[in-house]
């Protein structure tokens, strides 16, 4: 009987450790954007990042909770279209 409690246990715990990698994951792939972003690097780097992170979310059963984050960024991305750069003097 113990066996099975430890064994329960230890896969509860084995979930909780992959949930913790899952969202470390995506919270990574999102400021791999966002840094790229901030860089100036290649419009179709950066987006590539924020899809990373949010098909990791889907992966993880996160979905709902991120993929606002990443519309939010995308729509960020699009705002900022190369001549649209805060920091473009033209």
């Amino acid at each position: 009987m113990v066996a099975t409690a430890f064994g329960a246990q230890s896969s509860t715990l084995a979930l909780v450790a992959a949930g913790d990698e899952a969202r470390a994951r995506i919270q990574r792939l999102l400021i791999t954007g966002d840094n790229r972003l901030k860089q100036g690097v290649d419009p179709a780097k950066v987006r590539e990042s924020y899809e990373q992170a949010l098909a990791a979310a889907r992966e993880a059963g996160l979905e709902d909770a991120v993929r606002p984050l990443v519309e939010l960024r995308l729509a960020d991305l699009e705002r900022l279209a190369p001549g649209d750069a805060p920091d473009d003097p033209t």
